[in-house]
């Protein structure tokens, strides 16, 4: 594929916002998304659309020329799914505003934002949504592959709180999904992934949240690793109030500003949480983890906007990654045993296993109402491998691996899709179950070629031919 001169020139004088190539001064800034794994991809062009009409023409422009295109939203993708090498990379981060009624309890926002950008506009009027745990995370492929945060055992998933929003679908053309307006279209994009066109703007009903909450860190030292999962296994059968979001985490503490420099770099087992509840019944749902006295403990009121940017510092910008990810079904003292084991001792001290609990809202859901996956799981664990030396690759992937296999005694055969990683067709097909071949059957009928095709990937299939 050649993207030629005259073409792409052509294209620049029908846009609003910019085209980059290779030579092109701000590509070399644009180029790189938060995954290091996927530097070595090139795109022959980056669209940085200034608005839904620049996204049309983009779209276009690439079906016209057959050229393969990409979408980044925050660029977060595990996968690298927001690049490819030699295409284009329709770059939305210049799309980015919000628009909020605080009568109706609802907000806009365009597909560049990141929930940085779009929680403090909501949180001027003390509203929020579930958003992602990282502030630096695009709220478009969070949004369209379920989205769990600190609220969504209260609020459900964010793909739950999604109430209209338009796309570009694979024929340039504007769309309109809700109840109402292409409602099979608005199921898809409620958990089916990027598959079906490019969001360009996104409305959510809003709660009332903040703009206090309390959150913090309680944490052991490695050598108290099982006091801790212990406790976690307790919080989780007590099936703690929905005002409570909590993951256990055992990780090395990056430097911040949430506790003492001797943490710093040291491996602990704790627990990081949100709790929008009374403060003052804070230390009764906390009480497995309090009476064992946690080596730190951070529990502090703070504004949600800065609770959001909590764990920023676990998942900075530029390292390699790669990610296992499943379902728990319970959390026994003998899969407690296998955290410690690889928990403990990873390939990399920036390496990190994480388990959030669910239920709640999560769970309210009807299974039917949204493209969304299995929600039968107590919670989600993701096995995050974060590495700096492409050397050291083979080694932080089996870590991940193996850890991966260690915990299926205790999960289910389903995935969250946004946590995958390059893991192939049928984990993508686990993560959708008995949904998949509705999927393929609305993949077919928005776009038939598979044009969108950087993401977790979906087949056009048509209806009644996707199970034969």
């Amino acid at each position: 594929m050649r993207v030629d001169h005259g073409s792409i020139e052509a294209l620049r004088a029908t846009l609003r916002g910019v085209a980059l190539t290779p030579d092109s001064v701000g590509y070399a800034e644009a180029q790189p998304i938060w995954n290091a794994m996927w530097d070595n991809h090139r795109p022959a062009l980056i669209v940085q659309p200034a608005g839904t009409d620049d996204v049309i023409t983009a779209v276009r422009y690439a079906r016209e020329h057959d050229v393969p295109m990409a979408v980044r939203g925050g660029g977060h993708s595990a996968a690298g799914k927001g690049t490819n090498d030699g295409g284009m990379v329709l770059d939305l981060s210049s799309m980015k505003g919000v628009h909020v009624d605080p009568v109706a309890q609802t907000a806009t926002g365009f597909g560049g934002n990141l929930w940085q950008d779009f929680d403090p506009e909501t949180q001027a009027y003390g509203l929020a949504i579930p958003g992602g745990l990282i502030s630096t995370t695009g709220i478009g492929g969070f949004t369209t592959g379920g989205g769990i945060g600190w609220l969504t055992r209260k609020y459900g998933l964010t793909c739950d709180n999604l109430i209209a929003a338009d796309l570009v679908t694979a024929d340039g053309e504007l769309a309109r999904a809700s109840a109402e307006e292409n409602p099979e279209l608005f199921w898809g994009l409620r958990g089916g992934g990027g598959n079906f066109g490019v969001v360009t703007r996104f409305t959510y009903k809003m709660h009332k949240v903040g703009p206090m909450v309390t959150g913090g860190v309680l944490a052991f030292t490695l050598d108290r690793a099982e006091e801790a999962t212990n406790a976690f296994g307790e919080l989780l059968a007590s099936n703690p109030p929905r005002e409570l979001g909590c993951a256990l985490g055992l990780l090395a503490l990056r430097p911040g500003d949430h506790y003492d420099e001797s943490y710093y770099w040291q491996r602990v087992a704790g627990l990081s949480f949100c709790w929008t509840g009374n403060p003052d019944d804070l230390d009764k749902v906390l009480a497995p983890f309090l009476k064992s006295k946690p080596d730190l403990q951070m529990i502090k009121q703070m504004p949600y906007t800065y609770l959001q940017k909590m764990l920023d510092v676990m998942a900075p910008h530029g390292l390699r990654g790669y990610w296992k990810s499943g379902y728990g079904k319970e959390f026994t003292s003998e899969m407690a045993a296998k955290v410690i084991e690889f928990g403990g001792a990873p390939a990399s001290n920036l390496s990190q296993g994480e388990f959030a609990l669910l239920g709640g809202a999560f769970a309210d859901v009807d299974d039917n109402d949204t493209a969304f996956g299995d929600r039968s799981g107590k919670f989600v664990y993701n096995l995050v491998a974060t590495w700096e030396d492409q050397k050291d690759d083979d080694a932080n992937k089996k870590w991940a691996r193996d850890y991966f296999d260690a915990m299926q005694p205790w999960s289910t055969d389903t995935v969250y899709v946004n946590f995958l990683s390059e893991e192939g067709d049928e984990r993508i097909r686990a993560a959708y179950g008995d949904k998949f071949d509705r999927l393929a059957a609305l993949k077919y009928e928005y776009d038939p070629d598979n044009f969108f095709r950087f993401n977790q990937n979906i087949p056009p299939i048509p209806a009644g031919k996707a199970a034969e």
